[in-house]
């Protein structure tokens, strides 16, 4: 295993080199050759959508955006059953109320795809 990681004023990026491990499943996808399965939603159902905040092993916090602008296009494009499920799994996915920002945004990725 080789691990890079470069810390910026504003953040950290870490690049992990590794042979395939079974169950290997993140941001860039599960390794099994299948690029279909490796779409930011797929990602998301099989492992979440964001790091509990009591899970967190970063000093710093991060900066969670959800904007007026992010809401307006969440109401218009994105429908009430959607954005109720996506509410409900994103809590549940994070450990937080509803109402949390965190879930907001959340929510905003998982209608969106980002």
């Amino acid at each position: 295993v080789k691990v890079s990681v470069y810390q910026w004023n504003n953040y950290v990026d870490v690049q992990i080199e590794m042979s395939p491990q079974p169950l290997q499943d993140g941001v860039c996808g599960n390794v099994n050759g299948n690029h279909a399965d490796d779409t930011t939603q797929a990602i998301i159902q099989r492992v979440g959508a964001r790091v509990r905040p009591s899970d967190n092993l970063l000093s710093g916090k991060a900066i969670i955006m959800f904007t007026p602008q992010m809401a307006k296009m969440m109401a218009r494009e994105c429908d009430a059953t959607r954005q109720a499920s996506y509410q409900a799994s994103c809590s549940a996915s994070l450990g937080v109320p509803a109402g949390e920002l965190v879930v907001k945004s959340c929510m905003f990725d998982e209608c969106f795809g980002m």
